[in-house]
Protein backbone atom coordinates (compact mmCIF):
# COMPACT_ATOMS: atom_id res chain seq x y z
CA UNK A 1 0.00 0.00 0.00
CA UNK A 2 1.40 3.39 -0.97
CA UNK A 3 1.58 6.26 1.50
CA UNK A 4 -1.24 8.07 -0.32
CA UNK A 5 -3.46 4.98 -0.30
CA UNK A 6 -2.72 4.42 3.38
CA UNK A 7 -3.53 8.06 4.15
CA UNK A 8 -7.01 7.79 2.64
CA UNK A 9 -7.70 4.37 4.15
CA UNK A 10 -6.72 5.48 7.67
CA UNK A 11 -8.53 8.81 7.38
CA UNK A 12 -11.70 6.84 6.64
CA UNK A 13 -10.99 4.33 9.42
CA UNK A 14 -10.53 7.18 11.93
CA UNK A 15 -13.74 8.85 10.82
CA UNK A 16 -15.65 5.56 10.94
CA UNK A 17 -14.29 4.91 14.42
CA UNK A 18 -16.36 7.93 15.49
CA UNK A 19 -19.21 7.85 12.98
CA UNK A 20 -20.99 5.49 12.96
CA UNK A 21 -19.07 3.07 15.22
CA UNK A 22 -18.09 5.18 18.24
CA UNK A 23 -21.24 5.67 20.26
CA UNK A 24 -19.19 6.30 23.41
CA UNK A 25 -17.21 9.05 21.67
CA UNK A 26 -20.37 10.48 20.11
CA UNK A 27 -21.97 10.77 23.57
CA UNK A 28 -18.79 12.31 25.00
CA UNK A 29 -18.60 14.99 22.31
CA UNK A 30 -22.33 15.63 22.59
CA UNK A 31 -21.90 16.04 26.34
CA UNK A 32 -19.19 18.62 25.72
CA UNK A 33 -21.53 20.48 23.45
CA UNK A 34 -24.67 20.53 25.59
CA UNK A 35 -23.62 22.81 28.44
CA UNK A 36 -22.69 25.68 26.16
CA UNK A 37 -24.34 25.37 22.75
CA UNK A 38 -22.05 27.93 21.12
CA UNK A 39 -19.43 26.82 18.65
CA UNK A 40 -16.44 28.68 20.12
CA UNK A 41 -16.52 27.08 23.62
CA UNK A 42 -17.10 23.58 22.25
CA UNK A 43 -14.34 24.01 19.67
CA UNK A 44 -11.92 24.99 22.46
CA UNK A 45 -12.93 21.88 24.37
CA UNK A 46 -12.61 19.74 21.24
CA UNK A 47 -9.14 21.21 20.60
CA UNK A 48 -7.98 20.36 24.13
CA UNK A 49 -9.44 16.87 23.71
CA UNK A 50 -7.71 16.41 20.33
CA UNK A 51 -4.31 17.57 21.56
CA UNK A 52 -4.56 15.21 24.51
CA UNK A 53 -5.75 12.16 22.61
CA UNK A 54 -3.11 12.78 19.94
CA UNK A 55 -0.40 12.59 22.61
CA UNK A 56 -1.49 9.29 24.11
CA UNK A 57 -2.46 7.78 20.77
CA UNK A 58 1.06 8.47 19.47
CA UNK A 59 2.76 7.26 22.65
CA UNK A 60 0.73 4.05 22.67
CA UNK A 61 1.19 3.32 18.97
CA UNK A 62 4.97 3.75 19.34
CA UNK A 63 4.82 1.38 22.35
CA UNK A 64 6.08 3.97 24.84
CA UNK A 65 3.02 3.39 27.03
CA UNK A 66 0.63 0.43 27.05
CA UNK A 67 -2.05 0.57 29.73
CA UNK A 68 -4.44 -2.38 29.73
CA UNK A 69 -7.83 -2.02 28.05
CA UNK A 70 -9.58 -3.33 31.19
CA UNK A 71 -8.53 -0.07 32.88
CA UNK A 72 -8.83 2.30 29.91
CA UNK A 73 -12.33 1.30 28.77
CA UNK A 74 -14.06 1.80 32.16
CA UNK A 75 -12.24 5.15 32.51
CA UNK A 76 -13.60 6.23 29.13
CA UNK A 77 -17.12 5.38 30.31
CA UNK A 78 -16.53 7.25 33.58
CA UNK A 79 -15.32 10.32 31.66
CA UNK A 80 -18.57 10.37 29.69
CA UNK A 81 -20.56 9.96 32.90
CA UNK A 82 -18.63 12.79 34.58
CA UNK A 83 -19.11 15.32 31.78
CA UNK A 84 -22.81 14.50 31.43
CA UNK A 85 -23.28 14.73 35.21
CA UNK A 86 -21.46 18.08 35.22
CA UNK A 87 -23.98 19.29 32.62
CA UNK A 88 -26.78 18.51 35.06
CA UNK A 89 -25.15 19.98 38.15
CA UNK A 90 -23.48 23.07 36.70
CA UNK A 91 -25.68 25.80 35.24
CA UNK A 92 -22.84 27.13 33.04
CA UNK A 93 -19.55 26.18 31.48
CA UNK A 94 -16.62 26.67 33.86
CA UNK A 95 -13.08 27.54 32.70
CA UNK A 96 -11.77 24.42 34.47
CA UNK A 97 -13.61 22.24 31.99
CA UNK A 98 -10.81 22.64 29.43
CA UNK A 99 -8.37 20.98 31.85
CA UNK A 100 -10.83 18.20 32.65
CA UNK A 101 -11.47 17.59 28.96
CA UNK A 102 -7.71 17.50 28.32
CA UNK A 103 -7.25 14.82 31.00
CA UNK A 104 -10.13 12.81 29.59
CA UNK A 105 -8.64 13.22 26.12
CA UNK A 106 -5.49 11.48 27.37
CA UNK A 107 -7.62 8.51 28.39
CA UNK A 108 -9.63 8.48 25.15
CA UNK A 109 -6.40 8.50 23.14
CA UNK A 110 -5.52 5.20 24.76
CA UNK A 111 -8.90 3.86 23.65
CA UNK A 112 -8.23 5.06 20.10
CA UNK A 113 -4.85 3.32 20.28
CA UNK A 114 -6.52 0.08 21.30
CA UNK A 115 -8.82 0.24 18.28
CA UNK A 116 -6.00 1.24 15.95
CA UNK A 117 -3.76 -1.46 17.39
CA UNK A 118 -6.35 -4.06 16.40
CA UNK A 119 -6.42 -2.66 12.86
CA UNK A 120 -2.64 -2.43 12.63
CA UNK A 121 -0.59 0.15 10.76
CA UNK A 122 1.33 -0.48 7.55
CA UNK A 123 5.07 -0.53 8.21
CA UNK A 124 5.89 1.48 5.09
CA UNK A 125 3.38 4.23 5.98
CA UNK A 126 3.24 4.03 9.77
CA UNK A 127 3.42 7.73 10.65
CA UNK A 128 1.13 8.99 7.87
CA UNK A 129 -1.43 6.30 8.71
CA UNK A 130 -1.30 7.27 12.39
CA UNK A 131 -1.69 10.97 11.60
CA UNK A 132 -4.52 10.36 9.15
CA UNK A 133 -6.39 8.06 11.56
CA UNK A 134 -6.18 10.86 14.12
CA UNK A 135 -7.36 13.37 11.50
CA UNK A 136 -10.30 11.10 10.70
CA UNK A 137 -11.21 10.97 14.40
CA UNK A 138 -11.09 14.77 14.49
CA UNK A 139 -13.29 15.06 11.40
CA UNK A 140 -15.78 12.70 13.04
CA UNK A 141 -15.84 14.85 16.17
CA UNK A 142 -16.30 18.03 14.13
CA UNK A 143 -19.18 16.39 12.28
CA UNK A 144 -20.90 15.66 15.61
CA UNK A 145 -20.34 19.22 16.79
CA UNK A 146 -21.70 20.74 13.58
CA UNK A 147 -24.69 18.39 13.52
CA UNK A 148 -25.50 19.23 17.15
CA UNK A 149 -25.17 22.91 16.39
CA UNK A 150 -27.37 22.91 13.29
CA UNK A 151 -29.96 20.43 14.57
CA UNK A 152 -30.22 21.63 18.15
CA UNK A 153 -28.33 24.72 19.27
CA UNK A 154 -29.10 26.97 16.34
CA UNK A 155 -32.82 26.55 16.97
CA UNK A 156 -33.04 26.00 20.73
CA UNK A 157 -29.73 27.10 22.31
CA UNK A 158 -30.94 30.58 23.21
CA UNK A 159 -34.41 29.55 24.39
CA UNK A 160 -35.21 29.91 28.08
CA UNK A 161 -36.16 26.23 28.27
CA UNK A 162 -32.96 24.92 26.62
CA UNK A 163 -31.32 23.81 29.87
CA UNK A 164 -34.48 22.40 31.44
CA UNK A 165 -35.87 20.58 28.40
CA UNK A 166 -32.74 19.64 26.47
CA UNK A 167 -29.51 19.77 28.49
CA UNK A 168 -30.74 18.06 31.65
CA UNK A 169 -32.82 15.25 30.05
CA UNK A 170 -30.23 14.43 27.35
CA UNK A 171 -27.42 14.56 29.92
CA UNK A 172 -29.41 12.33 32.28
CA UNK A 173 -29.85 9.79 29.48
CA UNK A 174 -26.10 9.92 28.83
CA UNK A 175 -25.38 9.44 32.56
CA UNK A 176 -27.51 6.29 32.58
CA UNK A 177 -25.86 4.88 29.45
CA UNK A 178 -22.35 5.74 30.66
CA UNK A 179 -23.10 4.29 34.08
CA UNK A 180 -24.22 1.06 32.45
CA UNK A 181 -21.08 1.00 30.30
CA UNK A 182 -18.89 1.60 33.33
CA UNK A 183 -20.36 -1.36 35.20
CA UNK A 184 -20.34 -3.52 32.07
CA UNK A 185 -16.70 -2.68 31.31
CA UNK A 186 -15.59 -3.37 34.86
CA UNK A 187 -17.43 -6.67 35.18
CA UNK A 188 -16.95 -8.10 31.71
Amino acid sequence: MSGTDAAFVYLKLGYNHILPLGLDHILFVLSLFLLSPKLKPVLWQATAFTVAHSITLGLAMYHIISPPANIVEPLIALSILYVALENIVSPRLKPSRIGVVFLFGLVHGLGFAGALGQLGLPVNAYLISLVMFNAGVELGQLTIILLAYFLMAKWFGTKSYYRRRIVIPVSAFIVVVAGFWTVQRILF
